[in-house]
């Protein structure tokens, strides 16, 4: 860890100075140097001490880190269940969750839980449910085709229609250049290593190990659409490590410089997982299938009120639509309804930029790659038909 080579890079310097200061000033010098040096190989396996050490990293510091189960104010969905705002909350982001404690990616032991409950005390239970997400037309949410679009805005429900029946901003080419770039602007959002009634409230819902974060899912949609002949770049960036304050200026760097390098991508597809909670309730969003259990997922389509200098975003929702469409009919079920919302996430970098949010943070990994797999192959046909 950097942590513990800068500790001990500055003993070695210090225990190689000159000797002949005070008399026996060498041999104290040493004792030190090998107490220091023993609890730097000591501390990393206390309780806490990755926690510690992301807490205490460069611009990780927060006055006051919030409790692990942490979301943004729930609004009331048609069936009375509250569901949060998307843990990326809306912008100015990243204002409520500065710290969060992070599992250590040297902890294979946590890292390789097997997916079934272990022992929970109770002071620390959750109820976990287990829920397929549906709705029905009315004001709020607008049916296009065979799903829907949750219009919170300020615009008429006939912009959401003009959306579905706009032609796409884009096309594939026919190259071998990338044209489709997956990344995170929270990379290190995880999942529970467990499925069953019960979410453990101690859990950390982030890590640093690419193996267990949204790096993992982002990895099968990318695998999914170089099988069907797509070009992509999968970036792994940990966008909101070790500070989660700003993640998405560092994120939209990163997709600026990309595009720069590759301007023939026309897709870029910012792979979150969601946090749904109601009192002492988590809901896990899924459907079932003959392939097993996927996380549902939910894809946000902001717009502009005028003041986020995002002018096409109606190319964006209409993109939006065609691929919530396509999964829905390779996979009914399979999403929640669109948000369109006053939301920005960068998507003003092209027209066909989105943030999906994968499940939430009560859903198992394996549950959160099976939908990474049905998402890359619709997005396959989509631009592929």
């Amino acid at each position: 860890m950097r942590q513990g080579k800068n500790f001990h890079s500055r003993v070695v310097v210090w225990h190689r100075r000159p000797a002949g200061k005070a008399g026996g000033g060498w041999m104290l010098a040493a004792v030190f140097a090998a107490v220091f040096l023993g609890t730097s190989f000591l501390l990393p396996q206390l309780p806490g001490f990755d926690e510690a050490l992301s807490l205490a990293a460069p611009g990780g510091v927060s006055e006051s880190a919030p409790a692990e189960i942490s979301s943004a104010p729930s609004e009331p969905e048609p069936d009375g269940d509250a569901v949060s705002a998307p843990e990326s909350g809306p912008d100015p982001e990243d204002t409520t969750l500065s710290s969060l404690p992070l599992e250590s990616a040297e902890n294979p032991e946590t890292a390789s839980a097997p997916e079934e409950e272990p022992e929970i005390a109770p002071e620390n239970q959750a109820v976990l449910v287990h829920k397929t997400y549906t709705t029905s037309p009315s004001e709020v949410f607008v049916q296009v085709g065979n799903a829907f679009v949750k219009n919170v805005t300020d615009y008429a429900n006939s912009v959401v229609l003009e959306a579905e029946a706009a032609s796409p901003a884009f096309t594939l080419e026919d190259t071998s250049e990338p044209q489709v770039l997956i990344m995170h602007t929270h990379t290190t959002e995880s999942y529970m290593p467990f499925t069953g009634d019960v979410y453990d409230t101690t859990y950390p819902s982030r890590t640093t190990d690419n193996t267990q974060n949204m790096a993992a899912v982002g990895d099968v949609i990318t695998q999914k659409l170089q099988e069907a002949g797509i070009g992509v770049i999968h970036d792994t960036t940990q966008h909101d490590y070790p500070s989660y304050n700003g993640s998405y200026d560092r994120s939209a760097e990163t997709v600026k410089g990309i595009l720069a390098q590759y301007p023939s991508i026309k897709v870029v597809l910012d792979i979150h997982r969601d946090a749904i909670i109601s009192g002492d309730t988590v809901t896990a969003p899924v459907v079932e299938s003959d392939e097993g259990t996927a996380a549902q997922v939910m894809i946000i389509s902001g717009c502009d009120d005028g003041t986020m200098d995002y002018p096409d975003w109606r190319e964006n929702l209409a993109f939006a639509i065609d691929l919530q469409q396509q999964m829905e009919a390779d996979h009914p079920g399979f999403t929640r309804p669109v948000l369109f919302d006053y939301r920005f996430y960068n998507q003003n970098l092209t027209t066909g930029s989105l943030l999906i949010e994968v499940g939430g943070h009560g859903n198992t990994l394996s549950q959160a790659k099976l939908a990474g797999e049905w998402i890359g192959e619709s997005l396959a046909a989509l631009l592929k038909g």
